[in-house]
């Protein structure tokens, strides 16, 4: 069944005083941000690396990263060429938790007529992956490729393996777009999920395969329920940005992970929220025009 994106989650919070008053220490100035981006900040992504989902509450663009789930960008191209999810519903949206679309049935039963694409939970990363580092955990590290937030182990690690390259794994932060599979890894088709907030739950259980660069209130704004009741919210036509009419294509550059603006915004953010950081805090600035 492939609306099996359900999660359970539990939190417990203890609250402790000491008996006597204590003095807190002078508060910091929050830092400030960093100046305007200048030209060497930005990017240009790849058009055919851009998803344009028109829908009946906006239009939403996401940047697909074949960097990290090559099949599955492949797939979304495929569909996307054969106008396949035109008049597709969200029929399955959770607050705070997703938007889930792309099933011809409307209902998480269905998928295209093409084979399943194979589990695509965690990538090989290697020295030659662009890769801007947000935070690094000594064994771990966690930055971004393009506008995906990832994990990977640490690149120290590449020295001991037969590739040179160390596992990493897309972050399900807010706007980041994965595939939806029943209870076989390998049930992926054309079912897929735009993220409303972070889950770090589905992280290398569901395949990322991009994120929401533009629209992501559209995401929010997209009715919920579980089934959602009628009408339903629709993507009205998917579309490639390089598959656009030249006059109808919109200019998007977005901000460069690997720039000097947004090292400085990411030290800017980690520093507000000191031992809370996560790379969900920071945002990627996008220029759509």
């Amino acid at each position: 069944m492939r609306t099996a994106l359900l999660a359970a989650c539990a939190a417990a919070i203890a609250v402790t005083a000491s008996a006597a008053p204590q003095k807190n220490p002078p508060a910091l100035a929050p830092p400030s941000a960093p100046a305007a981006p200048g030209p060497a900040d930005w990017r240009t992504p790849d058009p055919n690396d851009v998803l344009v989902i028109d829908t009946n509450k906006g239009r939403i663009l996401v940047e697909m990263i074949p960097e990290v789930a090559p099949q599955h960008v492949a797939r979304m191209r495929e569909l996307a060429h054969e106008n396949f999810f035109d008049g597709l519903r969200f029929f399955r949206v959770i607050e705070d938790f997703m938007d889930q679309t792309g099933d011809p049935q409307n209902s998480g039963q269905g998928g295209s007529s093409k084979p399943n694409v194979p589990a695509e939970f965690t990538f090989r990363r290697g020295a030659d992956l662009p890769f801007a580092m947000a935070a690094d955990q000594t064994v771990a590290e966690v930055g971004f490729v393009k506008s995906l937030p990832v994990m990977s182990q640490s690149m120290m690690l590449g020295a001991m393996t037969k590739d040179q390259k160390v596992t990493g794994w897309g972050l399900y932060c807010q706007g980041v777009a994965g595939m939806a599979r029943d209870d076989n890894p390998d049930s992926g088709n054309s079912q897929f999920f735009l993220m409303r907030g972070p889950f770090p739950s589905l992280e290398k259980k569901y395949t990322a395969w991009g994120r929401v660069i533009s629209g992501q209130d559209v995401v929010k704004a997209i009715k919920v329920g579980e089934p959602v009741p009628d009408p339903q919210d629709r993507m009205e036509r998917v579309r490639l940005l390089g598959d656009l009419p030249e006059k109808d294509r919109p200019k998007v550059r977005v901000i460069d992970p690997k720039g000097p603006w947004f090292k400085a915004e990411i030290e800017r953010v980690r520093a507000a929220k000191g031992a809370d950081f996560t790379a969900c805090n920071v945002d990627i600035p996008v220029e759509v025009k």
